[in-house]
């Protein structure tokens, strides 16, 4: 069985400074969330909080509609029926992976955590280790067995702090999406911890934003990514640039690309000079087009580049363009905007 997590303007102090401030959120059963942020934002200390090993000096965390954490009072960790899966695995070397996995079945029969240990090792993939050891294994293979390990008392919620980043980038993102589809199988509520971007879009049914100790966007990723709620999000998301444009009557932005409408309102009045966010996907490539940029630099990605072009007006963009398009430098190209949702932000 699955919880559901609620947190209620949550903050922790460490002396007189305030690392997480005023932080509500609610995790539904079997969803899967993530916490991103830069180094020192305040990520893994409210993961900390959350799991038990940390007070807190404001708020409720609840699982389950119990209150597990308040000011005076911490439920210990091992009442929580909280899984956790660490940067560094935490394997115990001196155990098979079958006794690892079966480590935190107590109180269970030899035959019940047998088959247990049994399940949870064809779910992750490893059938055939069951008696290795941690250093026999690769650091795919521990991560799986970490997992299993985590996974096998059916925990509430599965917390899991940068799980993947001691993996090389190709073994990170394979592993991310089966470790994915594993929770998703348990219907195991889960908070991923991480600063790396795609893995958390890859990741997460939803993602909050953390910055200076507080969330400031939780959305999908696909909203946090086309609807930024900040200037400040905007920038740390994705890929991106500023345009300078003008707010027209009725939504409509004038730019030199071209004059857009907006799908949801801009908060600035006719009149007022807003800067206009242009991602590399609304910038397309159009050898037909009539509007022509010059190629300042480029990078090659495999099936496409990522242009920065430079517009007649001086402003730059960046364009996302096949790699079978491979323009010099200093070459002017055809460009036209195609863009889904009109992103601006007032001048400061």
């Amino acid at each position: 069985m699955s919880g559901t997590l609620e947190l209620r303007q949550v903050s922790q102090r460490y002396g007189k400074r305030l690392v997480l401030d005023d932080i509500s959120l609610t995790l539904n059963d079997g969803g899967i969330a993530c916490l991103l942020g830069a180094s020192g934002c305040g990520k893994t200390t409210l993961l900390r909080c959350i799991a038990g090993f940390e007070d807190i000096v404001a708020g409720d965390i609840l699982l389950n509609g119990q209150i597990v954490t308040r000011p005076g009072y911490v439920m210990p960790p091992e009442s929580r029926r909280i899984g956790m899966v660490f940067q560094d695995y935490a394997l115990f070397p001196h155990l098979s992976v079958a006794r690892n996995v079966a480590f935190g079945l107590h109180g269970a029969g030899d035959a019940a955590r047998n088959a247990r240990v049994d399940e949870l090792l064809a779910i992750v993939g490893l059938e055939g280790v069951a008696q290795r050891y941690p250093h026999e294994l690769s650091g795919g293979q521990q991560q799986r067995v970490a997992l299993a390990r985590a996974l096998a008392p059916r925990p509430a919620l599965m917390l899991l702090d940068e799980p993947f980043s001691n993996l090389d980038v190709e073994m990170r993102e394979r592993l991310s999406i089966e470790v994915r589809d594993i929770l998703k199988s348990q219907h195991t509520t889960t908070i991923l911890v991480t600063h790396d971007q795609n893995e958390a879009f890859t990741f997460a049914d939803e993602i909050g934003i953390m910055m200076a100790g507080r969330i400031a966007q939780w959305a999908t990723p696909y909203l946090l990514y086309h609807e930024p709620a900040t200037r400040e999000i905007a920038e740390f998301i994705g890929h991106g640039v500023f345009l300078p444009g003008v707010m027209l009557e009725g939504n409509r932005v004038r730019m030199e690309l071209g004059e857009l409408l907006g799908d949801t309102p801009i908060a600035a009045a006719p009149g007022a000079t807003v800067d206009v966010l242009l991602r590399p996907d609304d910038i397309l490539h159009d050898d037909t087009s009539a509007m022509r940029a010059t190629v300042i630099t480029k990078a090659f990605r495999g099936a496409q580049f990522i242009y920065t072009l430079e517009l007649p007006g001086g402003g730059r963009v960046l364009s996302f363009v096949p790699s079978h398009h491979n323009h010099a430098i200093g070459e002017k190209i055809g460009i036209r905007l195609e863009i889904d949702h009109l992103v601006a932000f007032t001048r400061g």
